[in-house]
């Protein structure tokens, strides 16, 4: 099972806008993002968000580049300071692979209790506009497989644009 966790990406700050939308820079980065994935070939099952308009942005344009199972929706319990437990134990009694898009501090906590155990841990360093994949292994061990983040990615030009 692989669960890829993803912070939103930049969004517009509650005096500019109190709904928060991406920021053109947010969505040019998790474009960039999308476009780097989109030949990985990723599928999953289930791509949840927190209903938050900047994470339901982030996940409309992963959605593009993901084949996912089943409509992007929005979940409860995924907001920047819910409780982690819950969607740690939903996350655990599946067996499909999840991309969820979210907060920090909650991607923060839910990331470091697979890994450690402990939700305080703060072993990711997450990024906005960045996707973290956690595997699970067949002895139900929990690592993290890879990470990306726009940052480390070149600039898209002209004619990449729209692949």
């Amino acid at each position: 099972m692989r669960l890829y966790l993803v912070q939103h990406a930049k969004a517009a700050s509650k005096e500019v806008d109190p709904d928060r939308p991406l920021t053109e820079q947010g969505r040019r980065d998790i474009e960039k993002v999308a476009a780097f994935i989109k030949p990985l070939g990723l599928a999953v099952d289930d791509l949840w968000h927190s209903g938050k308009t900047r994470a339901a942005q982030t996940a409309q344009v992963l959605a593009g580049a993901v084949k996912v199972a089943a409509e992007a929706k929005a979940r409860s319990g995924l907001g920047p300071d819910d409780d982690v437990a819950p969607v740690r134990k939903k996350i655990e009694a599946s067996q499909h692979d999840i991309m969820l898009v979210g907060h920090l501090p909650f991607l923060s906590k839910l990331a470091s209790l697979f890994l450690t155990g402990d939700g305080s841990a703060g072993i990711v360093a997450f990024r906005q506009g960045g996707i973290v994949c956690l595997e699970r292994s067949a002895e139900n061990q929990w690592q993290v497989g890879w990470m990306v983040t726009p940052e480390i990615l070149p600039e898209r030009h002209g004619q990449d644009k729209g692949r």
